[in-house]
């Protein structure tokens, strides 16, 4: 019965597969000599199914070896199918378990890797794990942030005495970065030692380039060059990416005349990097040198660097040219093409040049993809038309959380409260995860449309379900909510509760809200909180003085404002005459 089942399974996919007339000429006598030349020339699944159904024919099926062999083959081209192979195989050995480690790791599913882990420990305690176990289990938890499963794993490895093997310990490095925890992977990367190689250290730094710690990645690029390590496109490329966002001018041209003499100028991604990074300088002149030096410019990137450079700097008529010029050398654009002209449009107002590139990507027939797609939603809400973007919006076929908070933003400053809530209850309802600036958007909304039962709704469902830590800015629109409802006392009670670093702007905000409602006593203290953090400026003194207006109290209010005067500094220069 087994027998039939993984044959069913064989003729399920040979279907339409062109090959058939091919196999069915093999001879019956197939041995698995020549086994793995032939599952290797596969490049379709239904080649492999052949090859499958030979193999129950001729009994290789029963055979560990070269069942193993088209596990590994059939793992790498359909997931599912590789699953009812296995599902069958009464004591799979070690190499088998690896092998479905490593399909469901590169799946669209990789919890499975972690299911079937967890089963590899349950059911079979002969079995002992080796690297190839470890790295693939690391990289599903790397894929799904799964935090715990990570840190389980880690144990295991010391466990297994496989701490020493640098496969290994460069995949929990990664694992560590990618997981935003960062201090974690330092102390890892310390403890290699000598052991580290160039794929340690590119791990670390993509690591710091991804919590925007950028000092650190130059620090470290300096400690690889001192010790000798040889460096890659991977590191270089870390590196002129911190180096942009430092706006390091200097240190900018240091590093493009070490791509010069290493030779990295050939290739196409560093060069596309340096003129990118200088782009963020503001230095269009030194990008448009680059770009002009390049012989060959049929790779799309170059044109994208160097047309939101233009953008960013708010040249959009060079911008414009240059999509033009583009267009006249046959560069067929992409959705990033027009998506970084479409956010220069809405954050200068240039609607006029907003519609022509939209027109423009009409034309050029680019897919109205989520990219895409969120720019023109942003641009079209941003220049006061929200009808349009509504529209844009409902004909996106894949919505992914930019294009969501896009459009909730865009109600939210339409002051359409009560849909930018209902927009997030359906982007729930379908199943995308909401982040951090979603949660503050909606928030956002909230507060200015006067609906605190929603904010607050919000902002416990952004805590509890889905484990986000609130930053100052969320915090600051809770304030600002609770303030406007008049609840001082709760909003006071928030921000000495804050499990984060409380700075001046939450108190202004709630010392706003105290002279709106008179509430002299609670402007007061807010006040000293202010001077306990050394936030000492006369327009606090303004707000506590109104503070005492609303209340009536109108000698005191007198006494602060002289005192923010008093306070108002002055400038003293000497005149040559």
């Amino acid at each position: 019965m087994i027998r039939r089942h993984i044959t069913s399974q064989c003729w399920r996919r040979l279907k339409n597969c062109s090959i058939h007339h091919y196999y069915s000429t093999l001879s019956s006598d197939f041995q698995h000599q020549n086994l793995i030349s032939l599952l290797q020339s596969c490049d379709q699944i239904c080649q492999t199914a052949r090859i499958h159904c030979l193999m129950v024919k001729t009994g290789l099926d029963r055979i560990p070896f070269p069942l193993s062999k088209l596990l590994a083959q059939v793992s790498m081209q359909d997931i599912d199918y590789a699953n009812s192979i296995f599902k069958q195989i009464k004591s799979p050995n070690l190499y088998m378990f690896n092998t479905m480690l490593r399909g469901h790791s590169i799946s669209t599913d990789p919890g499975n890797t972690l299911l079937l882990f967890n089963r590899m420990r349950a059911e079979n305690h002969s079995l002992d794990f080796d690297q190839f176990t470890f790295i693939s289990v690391l990289k599903s938890s790397s894929s799904l942030l799964e935090i715990r499963a990570g840190l389980g794993v880690h144990a295991d490895i010391l466990k297994s005495g496989f701490g020493s093997v640098l496969n290994v310990m460069n995949a929990l490095l990664h694992f560590y970065c990618v997981c935003g925890m960062i201090k974690d992977a330092r102390q890892l990367f310390d403890e290699l030692g000598l052991r580290k190689d160039l794929v340690s250290w590119n791990t670390l730094m993509g690591g710091y380039l991804c919590v925007k710690e950028y000092a650190f990645v130059l620090d470290l690029f300096k400690l690889l060059c001192l010790d000798s390590f040889g460096v890659g496109v991977t590191t270089i490329l870390s590196v002129v990416s911190a180096v942009g966002q430092l706006l390091n001018v200097s240190m900018g041209e240091a590093i493009h005349v070490f791509c010069f003499k290493v030779g990295f100028l050939s290739n196409v991604n560093v060069v596309a990097a340096l003129i990118s990074m200088y782009g963020k300088h503001g230095r269009m002149q030194s990008a448009r040198r680059i770009f002009d030096e390049i012989d060959v410019k049929s790779d799309v990137v170059l044109w994208n660097c160097l047309i939101d450079g233009y953008a960013r700097t708010d040249l959009l008529e060079e911008a414009m040219k240059l999509l033009r010029l583009m267009k006249d050398n046959g560069i067929r654009p992409n959705s990033s093409t027009v998506a970084g002209l479409l956010s220069a449009c809405s954050a200068s107002g240039a609607l006029g040049i907003g519609e022509y590139v939209h027109g423009y990507a009409k034309e050029e027939q680019l897919p109205l993809d989520a990219v895409l797609g969120t720019a023109i939603v942003n641009m079209y809400a941003k220049s006061g038309l929200l009808d349009k973007a509504v529209d844009v919006f409902n004909r996106l076929e894949f919505k992914d959380v930019k294009s969501w908070t896009a459009m909730i933003s865009g109600c939210g400053m339409h002051g359409q409260a009560g849909h930018a809530v209902t927009l997030f209850r359906r982007m729930e309802e379908e199943g995308v995860v909401p982040n951090e600036v979603t949660f503050l958007t909606v928030m956002n909304a909230c507060s200015h449309g006067g609906l605190m039962r929603e904010g607050l709704s919000c902002f416990r469902k952004m805590v509890k379900a889905y484990q986000l830590m609130p930053k100052i800015e969320h915090y600051g629109c809770m304030i600002d909510l609770l303030g406007r409802a008049g609840l001082l006392e709760e909003a006071y009670e928030l921000i000495k509760g804050l499990p984060v670093e409380r700075d001046a702007t939450a108190w202004r905000a709630l010392l706003r809200a105290c002279r709106v409602y008179g509430n002299v006593k609670l402007a007061e203290r807010v006040k000293e909180e202010l001077r306990g953090i050394s936030e000492n400026h006369a327009a606090d003194s303004l707000s506590l003085a109104g503070a005492y207006v609303a209340a009536g109290m109108v000698a005191d209010q007198r006494y602060e404002m002289e005192t923010a005067w008093k306070g108002a500094g002055y400038s003293k220069i000497d005149l040559p005459f």
